[in-house]
């Protein structure tokens, strides 16, 4: 299992993902699940996936090495593509191609062919872009309206991008909602954990802003955690006290045997 997320804004773009994968309760690695493709001035590109790991490599080895384009039949790779859609396309492809190879072994093995990814990135005279790319290759685009994807086990940190994520809110506080997205996440299965990949783009820079690993011990992010808590326990306590009470007002639902004694 895993937790990526995504937020695009007016000032560019934020990444995170865990780097937790499991095999069992006492199979646990570390693999990076955020890839980072750069021409510093000319393109950047992120790729955060999820699902099963040996499919997510197969994907990424193609459009790195090469995958044939059925038009043209030429060789194309992610970091040659002429826009992000034309990338988009390409990984779509290549999804594609692995469900094709693999899927009716995977049925065989009784296994599902899980592979999520998320997109985004600007290349030189387009615009920043995200993406969310589904296991049959298929991909729908962030807007104004929908500006955050999630892949993975997204129910536990869904609840504070719904709530906060804004497109014109600041790529530090996109990059510090993430974090804190993934806190919830971690917090809630111990499937997604440390460490986290997290990067950032800043619109029309052409380049990462930042690119940082966090270890468990980080005492920035740990200083996070502890501040989202007391935060919320706060807000929590801060709530009026329910008015209700029980037989005070019109409607209210009595005990079967008060009931009974009224009547009698």
């Amino acid at each position: 299992m895993t937790y990526c997320c995504a937020i695009l804004v007016d000032d560019g773009l934020a990444m995170v993902a865990d780097t937790r994968t499991n095999a069992g309760l006492d199979n646990i690695s570390v693999f990076r699940k955020l890839q980072r493709f750069e021409i510093p001035g000319e393109r950047v590109l992120l790729i955060a996936t999820s699902g099963n790991l040996s499919l997510t490599q197969y994907v990424l080895n193609d459009i790195t090495r090469g995958l044939e384009n059925p038009r043209t039949k030429e060789s194309e790779r992610l970091i040659e593509t002429p826009s992000m859609y034309a990338a988009a396309e390409l990984i779509g492809r290549a999804v594609r191609k692995a469900r094709s190879e693999h899927c009716e072994a995977f049925r065989d093995a009784r296994l599902d062919f899980d592979l999520q990814i998320l997109f985004g990135g600007q290349i030189n005279g387009g615009e920043l872009r995200l993406f969310m790319i589904y296991p049959s290759g298929n991909f729908i685009e962030a807007t104004r309206d929908t500006s955050y994807f999630q892949i993975g086990e997204h129910k536990y940190g869904k609840p504070v991008l719904d709530r906060a994520a804004r497109f014109d809110m600041s790529l530090r506080e996109a990059l510090k909602l993430g974090l804190v997205s993934m806190d919830s996440t971690m917090r809630s299965n111990i499937s997604v954990g440390f460490p986290i990949d997290v990067a950032t783009i800043h619109r029309d820079a052409l380049r990462l802003e930042i690119d940082q690993r966090i270890a468990h011990d980080e005492p920035w992010f740990r200083g996070v955690r502890e501040s989202w808590s007391r935060a919320l326990r706060e807000a929590h306590s801060a709530i009026p006290d329910p008015p209700y009470r029980r037989g005070h007002e019109e409607g209210t639902v009595q005990e079967p045997g008060a009931r009974r004694a009224r009547d009698h």
